[in-house]
């Protein structure tokens, strides 16, 4: 089955947390371009679109992804405080595909193989799912905030590798139609299918010490 897949990258230019991160140096080149790289080397990928309000990834794109397509963020759509899913329902419908894959500028590690594993494993198992979120296992015994065991009995202490296995969405890759966000004003659809990243790829910047853990895992894998 082919089917047309559009990858969406949305960046916003002033970041809370860690300030510029988007743009920063990371393994000397800045930090969304490692993304990038991969999305362009994955074969199922018909076209890389950069969803943006920053001067300095227009520039730095125009100049080193010519194939990749840029398109400016509204000005109604540029506060930190806007649902996601609000700022991917204007990137829809301005690039016509069956499906988008979208992901993060702050997921550098996660590969171009990952990525094409992720796409075969929807397409092989679409229309029976309509959506795929990528999800990280946890087998550790967790809590709730009442000090209540989630996934265990504190009456038997099992080996955590053998507790039954809880899954974290870790927002590196999603799966969905243009008729699935619309409806649904979400990426993940009513029959979503989970597809499991190994937890170094799936690494995250949100806050200065992942800036640092994430080079330095980067670091590691290209040395």
């Amino acid at each position: 089955m082919k089917l047309k897949i559009a990858a969406i990258v949305p960046m916003r230019h002033n970041s809370e947390r860690v300030p510029g991160k988007n743009y920063r140096s990371f393994g000397g080149q800045p930090l969304y371009r490692h993304i990038i790289n991969s999305l362009l080397s994955c074969p199922l990928i018909d076209e890389v679109i950069i969803d943006t309000d920053s001067p300095t990834i227009f520039n730095d794109v125009s100049n080193n992804f010519p194939q990749v397509k840029l398109i400016e963020r509204p000005e109604h759509l540029r506060s930190g405080s806007i649902p996601m899913n609000d700022v991917l329902l204007h990137s829809v419908n301005q690039v016509e595909a069956d499906f988008y894959l979208q992901t993060h500028s702050t997921n550098p590690l996660l590969t171009s193989d990952t990525i094409t594993k992720a796409i075969v494993f929807f397409i092989e198992n679409y229309p029976l799912y309509d959506s795929l979120f990528s999800v990280t296992r946890i087998n550790s015994r967790l809590w709730d905030s009442l000090g209540r065991a989630i996934n265990h009995n504190p009456a038997i202490l099992l080996r955590t590798q053998d507790l039954p296995p809880i899954y974290e969405e870790n927002s590196c890759i999603y799966l969905f139609s243009k008729e699935t966000l619309e409806s649904r004003h979400n990426r993940i659809g009513e029959r979503p299918l989970m597809f499991e990243i190994d937890a170094v790829e799936s690494c995250d910047i949100d806050e200065e010490l992942d800036f640092r853990i994430a080079e330095l895992l980067y670091q590691e894998r290209e040395n």
